[in-house]
């Protein structure tokens, strides 16, 4: 094995492969990555998110809200974590705490445009199921704690309610009735179940039998019709069936009308699209995902600041994402251009974050390509916006590497110590394993062969805290190979020494002539 070319089999590659397997829809493979990831660093805020948003996926809401309570529950102040608790709330029909911690992550991150997109759709469905929340004012944490008890204890109250309803009532609600042609919409497949479940209903001698079990006929069979019910309202909160059904026609009547559409809708329509966009991506569909962000770019363009708010964020994003689909096809040259002009739209909205970003993925594709003096420079720009030392470890790793292609043997050590420095500060194993064998190779190329060898063997005891054993193998490779090139070098100097000393110790060259004399007679 290449000693560049080391395997590391740790919490971060767990994380890029589960990350991997989840936008490309493998949700169940992705979730065994995240576990097995949280196995190496129990009770890591970044992991719980993300598992959480697997769960989700899968349907599995208890355990989604669970994992992003577990986030909270390590930093309080974790947006992602209060994000996320707020989506898995919504998922499961609790809009008012939802809204509730909506608005937490919109006080803390106020220049995310996520949280408010939560808040609209979160009001939206509140308004559809109780009326206006207009009387509900969240202005400092102790309303919205005080909010959030009072909507646990209504909560608890309305659950006491439901149970102490008589099941004829409760089942007379429930059977609530609308249009054919509305739950057909809304409940698409499903709607020849209930329909079935509702003829059953008219044979009364079934309707008096029971099962096997004891368990009258007529009660599965509402309780069939009422969970289909409750499925239908719920899918109805989530996007109202106007919308869903007759979009492109409510559109076409409010131009006709010179109407514009509402700033929530537009929300939701961009939310929509760029997931999208994203799917495509991680689905191997570049060429679609290009041409979608390419038309909706277009759109925000022509949109104003008023009906897209964020809108300079969001068309930065979109170029930044035109040039993540373009390097998947290999279009080098209009990736770098895609990047590029989401740097020029971060720095003059003055966006640090988009900034960080867009110079992340100039340098990437110059390293595709090969050009990494261009790629260093790129990386070096990024340095002072670099926000923890995690990313500096990262970033001094990346810098390194393209100076140890360039041969840079010098340049490849420092930037190597520069990275295991931030990774000592950090505490974090793997990228001081990471940080220790580019150290190693630089040492190597610069034949400083006793070094390297205390590096490598330095790698090999982080590798076994990873643990990681594809690591350990490789450096121990690694080893063996500078091991012989320290040997072989140690013997050369011997032998030069040997034959140095054999020349000019006094009375070694005559006693050699007086050999070679009596040799001639």
């Amino acid at each position: 094995m290449a000693d560049d070319d080391l395997p590391i089999v740790s919490f971060g590659s767990l994380m890029t492969e589960g990350t991997t397997l989840s936008r490309r829809g493998q949700h169940d493979k992705a979730l065994g990555c995240f576990n097995d990831a949280l196995k190496l660093r129990a009770g890591d805020k970044h992991c719980l998110i993300t598992r959480s948003k697997c769960f989700l996926k899968l349907g599995d809401t208890e355990n989604s809200l669970k994992d992003a309570e577990a986030s909270l529950q390590i930093d309080n102040t974790f947006y992602e974590g209060l994000y996320q608790k707020a989506e898995a709330l919504y998922t499961m029909g609790d809009f008012e705490f939802a809204l509730v911690f909506y608005h937490r992550g919109r006080r803390l991150r106020p220049d995310l445009h996520k949280f408010q997109l939560g808040i609209n759709k979160a009001e939206e469905a509140i308004v559809n199921c109780i009326g206006n929340p207009s009387s509900l004012k969240l202005e400092s944490k102790e309303e919205l704690c005080f909010v959030s008890r009072q909507a646990e204890l209504q909560s608890k109250k309305d659950n006491q309610k439901q149970q102490n309803k008589p099941k004829d009532q409760k089942d007379k609600k429930d059977m609530k009735k609308k249009s054919p042609k509305t739950e057909q919409q809304l409940l698409g497949e499903l709607y020849a179940d209930k329909a079935y479940l509702e003829k059953l209903l008219k044979d009364e001698d079934l309707m008096q039998s029971s099962t096997r079990q004891g368990i009258k006929v007529m009660d599965l069979v509402l309780d069939g019709i009422s969970y289909l019910n409750r499925r239908q309202d719920f899918w109805q909160q989530q996007k109202p069936i106007y919308a869903r059904v007759h979009e492109r026609k409510v559109l076409r009547q409010e131009r006709k009308h010179d109407k514009k559409p509402k700033p929530a809708e537009i929300s939701r329509s961009i939310e929509k699209t760029m997931e999208d966009i994203e799917m495509f991506l991680a689905r191997g569909s570049a060429e679609q995902s290009c041409r979608k962000a390419e038309r909706l770019l277009k759109k925000i363009q022509a949109w104003s600041e008023e009906e897209v708010p964020n809108k300079n964020e969001l068309i930065g994003n979109l170029y930044s994402r035109i040039g993540n689909a373009q390097l998947a096809m290999g279009q080098m040259e209009a990736a770098l251009c895609s990047h590029k002009m989401d740097l020029d739209c971060a720095r003059q909205n003055a966006l640090t974050d988009a900034e960080s970003r867009a110079l992340d993925n100039i340098g990437h594709v110059y390293a595709r390509i090969g050009k990494f003096q261009q790629a260093i420079s790129t990386w070096e720009e990024k340095i002072p916006l670099a926000q923890s030392s995690l990313e500096k470890a990262w970033l001094f790793h990346e810098i390194g590497r393209c100076y140890l292609e360039l041969d840079k043997a010098e340049e490849a050590q420092k930037y190597g110590q520069q990275s295991l420095q931030s990774a000592d500060e950090e505490g974090d194993v793997e990228w001081q394993l990471h940080a220790t064998v580019l150290v190693a190779q630089a040492q190597v190329k610069l034949k400083d062969y006793r070094s390297a060898i205390l590096n490598f063997e330095r790698a090999l005891d982080k590798a076994k805290l990873v643990p990681s054993e594809a690591a350990q193998n490789g450096i121990i490779a690694a080893l063996d190979s500078v091991s012989k090139s320290f040997i072989a070098e140690l013997e050369k100097t011997a032998q030069e020494d040997l034959s140095f000393s054999e020349k000019f110790t006094p009375g070694k060259q005559e006693e050699k002539e007086k050999e070679e004399q009596q040799a001639e007679n």
